[in-house]
């Protein structure tokens, strides 16, 4: 146990140093802070609470930033380490190379859920100090911000599976950014020609649930605009709230499961690793 926290501390202060990771917070902060000025202004004329807009459009920005945040976080973690030759020097130190994976991903969570918190916690105290939020708004908003941490998690856990797999860091940072693009962009655009070309002749709503569990960020959107009917409506996803057979719990352990099987691959790779 030791072990894991003076590696997560390690890799936390590092994290803190790194003017990208900083750059990459600030970003979050401002964009977040700047969707729910913008967002709230349309309220008074359709009724709808200004923190289920702000759920609405934090999901949004979740679904494009955290990913990358996470893998510009993780990405080089083990690779980085190797290259540089301190993985040798850590490894005489009485700890396993599980505790190192796993120090590390504690490490790198840390960092992205502090950067989560900061950027989401500033645009509900923004919308706190010029509107009156109810208890349901609340709920959605805590429950898209732990969300949030939990996409966040499985892209870190996903980013030291590459770094695990990866021979130099070059090679890392490019699988990095096409994990990004196909997860981000690549899959859904592909599921959307095949619904298309289909035209519902062979694909049905269960298959494209099942397509849905492959991709984190599907996941992570359907939980969070889906899961509150004040702010499904809103976003205009109201109607699949009601068609969508993955209810939250399902879709929790979904994304839980894009933690632990990347982890535990990284974990399995870097144990069979020469170094």
């Amino acid at each position: 146990m030791r072990s894991l926290v003076v590696i997560a501390g390690k890799e936390l202060l590092e994290s803190v140093r790194n003017r990208w990771v900083v750059a990459a917070t600030l970003l979050l902060g401002a964009l977040a802070l700047s969707l729910t000025l913008v967002g709230a202004t349309p309220t008074g004329t359709v009724g709808v609470a200004p923190l289920d807009i702000v759920v609405v459009s934090l999901s949004s920005l979740g679904i494009l930033l955290l990913p990358l945040i996470a893998l510009l976080i993780s990405h080089d973690a083990l690779v980085g380490e190797i290259e540089r030759g301190t993985m040798l020097l850590l490894l005489t130190y009485p700890v396993a190379r599980w505790q190192i994976v796993l120090g590390k991903f504690l490490g790198h969570l840390a960092v992205l859920a502090i950067a989560t918190l900061i950027g989401f916690g500033a645009a509900a105290l923004a919308v706190l100090a010029t509107a009156e939020v109810d208890r349901q708004s609340w709920q959605a908003f805590a429950a898209m911000t732990g969300a949030s941490v939990l996409l966040g998690a499985a892209f870190v856990a996903i980013g030291s599976c590459a770094s695990a797999l990866a021979r130099s860091r070059a090679a890392a940072a490019a699988v990095a950014i096409c994990l990004w693009l196909v997860f981000v962009v690549v899959f859904d655009l592909a599921l959307l020609g095949l619904l298309v070309a289909d035209q519902g002749a062979r694909i049905g709503a269960g298959a494209v649930e099942t397509a849905l569990l492959f991709n984190p960020t599907d996941v992570y959107r359907l939980l969070n605009l889906t899961g509150f009917a004040n702010v499904s409506l809103f976003s205009g996803m109201a109607g699949l709230g009601g068609t969508v057979s993955l209810g939250p719990a399902v879709l929790v352990a979904a994304l839980a499961a894009w933690v632990a099987v990347p982890l535990g691959i990284a974990t399995l790779l870097f144990a069979r690793r020469e170094l």
